[in-house]
């Protein structure tokens, strides 16, 4: 028998989660359906119970679905994975099954808009606290955990400054603590191709498949990986009963195929990225560019450590006030502004109008963003051309 585990990246991301069908077709068919039939009344009570394996219903389980999450289990060294609507999903659906009432998360002070809203404003609500740390400092986790702590919450890198944390000090420092506090990673950013923080020491990583898993624009998923026990948990409580975020069977199909190509789509992002960041760290025009794969980016060596390539996302300060700099942005002609990322266009955001804009002006203060800072997700175009689009757009800030 092949041993898949065995195998490289490029053949786990192909050949994973592949199973027979009844037509023999090559790829995976779409199950589109929301319910699945029985034999007989005893076998579907059989499988309520949990004492027979099958399908019930698309809520709990799908086998286009399942073929995804089998895929990404595998790329990031999980036991299981579960695939959900969005990254949003995804998320919440871990977060809400790692935690009740009276617990306390510890999270990164620089994170995705939209998960720093969940924590500090929603989980709040019910009595869930969270705390915002500079993770990148360890002596600060140190002195924040409390008997509370259930969850240190984190992503690297950080989105939109890709400031860089240590995953394997952080998960060791928050497990000799307390062994059962969950160290969950989002690796949005990063992709198992370039980052496994489960390999690292993390518990449990979070996806928004809508970007480089995927990788065409044209899907919102999302993924957690960890240990069976785990997803079995966040499969039954946090998407079942909270969330309701199922993934169809339509986008799951879109990610298996589009996960066919990720190793060689990262390696282009990566090396378009680092001619890019190199021309943009020259320009007259340029403040200053956050690139993990620049020597004089704060977290180089941490990122050299954990990651196979530096990525496809940088941000940049422009020598510019925030009117100037949009009225260059929006001079752009080959680069797309808006946002997501890990896309095969290169997209420019500007991070505290949009994909940022649930924090305050002190807390974007207070998390190292900004109100100038310009996120570019770099796509798949040729290099020159990128270099070219940007060079026309930022002419007349370097006079």
């Amino acid at each position: 028998m092949f041993d898949l585990n065995k195998c490289g990246f490029a053949t786990k991301q192909i050949h994973a989660g592949k199973h027979e069908n009844a037509a023999g077709a090559l790829t995976a068919p779409i199950y589109q359906s929301s319910t699945f039939e029985f034999c007989s009344v005893e076998q579907g009570g059989r499988r309520f119970a949990g004492q027979e394996n099958g399908f019930i219903y698309s809520r709990l389980s799908n086998p286009t679905v399942n073929v995804a999450e089998e895929k990404v289990a595998a790329l990031e060294g999980g036991e299981a994975a579960l695939g959900t609507a969005a990254g949003m999903g995804a998320i919440s659906a871990a977060l809400w099954s790692s935690v009740v009432a009276g617990d306390e998360i510890l999270a990164s002070d620089t994170l995705y808009g939209c998960t720093f809203s969940l924590m500090n404003h929603g989980m709040s609500k019910f009595g869930v606290s969270a705390k915002f740390l500079d993770l990148a400092n360890l002596e600060t986790l140190k002195a924040a955990l409390s008997p509370k702590t259930k969850v240190v919450y984190l992503e690297t890198p950080c989105n939109p400054t890709l400031k860089i944390v240590d995953i394997a000090e952080v998960a060791r420092i928050a497990h000799e603590y307390n062994p059962e506090i969950k160290v969950i990673v989002d690796n949005t950013f990063a992709t198992p191709y370039l980052q496994q923080p489960l390999r690292l020491g993390a518990d449990v990583v979070v996806h928004s498949a809508t970007k480089y898993i995927n990788g065409h624009g044209d899907v919102i998923a999302g993924f957690v990986v960890g240990k069976a026990d785990f997803i079995n948990t966040v499969r039954t409580f946090g998407l079942k009963d909270m969330t309701g975020a199922v993934m169809s069977p339509f986008d799951a199909f879109l990610i298996a195929r589009g996960l066919k190509t990720l190793d060689i789509r990262m390696e282009r992002h990566c090396a378009n990225a680092m001619k890019i960041a190199r021309f943009l760290h020259d320009h007259p025009a340029v403040e200053k560019v956050y690139y993990p794969g620049l020597e004089d980016f704060e977290g180089y060596e941490i990122a050299k450590k954990q990651m196979k390539l530096p990525g496809g996302m940088m941000a940049i300060e422009l020598k510019a006030d925030r009117d100037t700099a949009a009225a260059a942005l929006n001079k752009l002609q080959l680069c797309t502004i808006a946002v997501s990322l890990g896309d095969a266009e290169t997209l420019v955001e500007h991070a505290a109008t949009m994909t940022h804009s649930t924090y305050t002006r002190e807390e974007l203060a207070a998390s190292g963003i900004s109100e100038g800072l310009v996120r570019i997700s770099v796509g798949l175009e040729d290099p020159e051309d990128i270099i070219a689009d940007f060079e026309q757009a930022f002419t007349h800030l370097a006079k």
